[in-house]
């Protein structure tokens, strides 16, 4: 097997591309998942398409699946769970595929489940001393049963606009900017209304940058390894730009709605930064195969916004697009993330003898 700068032709594999899902990104999945599938096919790979319905049924070819943990998964090498948010992004799908003992794309239960909650994510970059946007995560007993005034400790902390997110919702679903302190109790309440947990984020000027990252780390350490497989490329990164006042769902997924200046208007000292951040935040978290992290850059400030453990995937997508400024078109990509996933199982299974 070689490591992701270097590459020699293996046996095909058979790959059960998972797409869909139960979250509000079902159908931005399901173009994911068919570029992945024809990305495959390109590379001569065989693919099994597993499609997960908004209730959670797994069909293949329009029939009921019911795995057996243990039993891997229709004879595949390896899956590919090209699924977005909550039911998917989150470890929930990761750990039945850890039960059903097949190899799969992407990083484990632990790292997806943390990298989602928003909360959670940025308590742990804090405790890594990764620089960052600052942010106050709600719960409702903390919102609705505080000591004061809801509203006044986030304000005095935070000041305005602040940013009101779901702590579990991808794609910018949820999204309130506010502007004014009368605002934030409403916004919070709508909040809720999508998760349980809640984050207020301060608004960070500058420019959204966006970094994508492949391969694997060992432990935390940010700097490339030795030996096949063991490194990690972060990609050149990429400038965002938007019409609106902020890079919403319209914004994401509308024709024309966002471009991608590549390599991002940014000096050589914080582009310099930004990638190194971007490992270092891969190696925190404890991602694997892939993910983007997302900045903002103000001058020669670098703070990490937030990671994405399985991005938008289709060929004009971001990471896509970065991964490809880096000179690895996408059936390569594909396949390399396939090879990294059996990589993983083996060197896990040799752990656990």
């Amino acid at each position: 097997m070689t490591g992701v700068n270097g590459h020699h032709r293996e046996r095909p594999l058979r790959v059960a591309v998972l797409a869909g899902g139960r979250s509000s990104e079902h159908e931005v999945s399901l173009s994911s998942g068919r570029a992945v599938r024809d990305g495959l096919l390109a590379g001569g790979h065989e693919v099994l398409w597993v499609e997960i319905s908004r209730d959670g049924e797994w069909r293949l070819d329009g029939e009921l699946l019911s795995p057996t943990p243990g039993r891997g998964l229709l004879g595949a090498d390896v899956a590919f769970p090209v699924l977005h948010g909550p039911f998917g992004e989150d470890g929930t799908v990761q750990g039945m595929l850890e039960t059903l003992d097949v190899a799969y794309v992407g990083s484990g239960v632990a790292a997806s489940a943390v990298s989602l909650d928003k909360v959670l994510f940025k308590e742990l970059m804090s405790a890594s001393g990764i620089p960052q946007v600052d942010f106050v995560g709600l719960s409702p007993a903390t919102w609705r049963h505080g000591h004061e005034q809801p509203g006044a400790a986030v304000l005095r902390r935070l000041g305005l606009p602040v940013f009101v997110k779901p702590a579990h919702l991808g794609s910018s679903v949820g999204i309130v900017k506010v502007l004014a302190a009368e605002e934030l109790g409403p916004a919070v309440d709508q909040a809720f209304a999508h998760d349980e947990r809640v984050i207020v984020e301060a608004a960070a000027g500058g420019r959204e940058v966006e970094c994508a990252v492949l391969g694997r780390l060992a432990g935390a350490h940010p700097e490339p390894l030795e030996g096949e497989a063991a490194e990690a490329l972060g990609s050149p990164l990429g400038e965002i730009v938007f019409p609106g006042e902020w890079y919403d769902y319209e914004a994401k997924y509308s024709p024309g709605g966002m471009q991608l200046i590549v390599p991002a208007r940014i000096s050589r000292t914080a582009e310099r930064r930004a990638r190194a951040l971007a490992l270092e935040v891969f190696a925190a978290a404890g991602c694997h195969g892939l993910a983007r992290v997302d900045f903002f850059v103000d001058g020669e400030e670098v703070l990490v916004n937030e990671l994405n453990t399985m991005p938008g995937f289709t060929p004009t997508s971001v990471y896509a697009k970065l991964i490809e400024a880096a000179g690895i078109h996408y059936p390569e990509l594909v396949e390399r993330l396939c090879r990294l996933a059996c990589e993983r199982r083996e060197r896990l299974a040799a752990l656990r003898r």
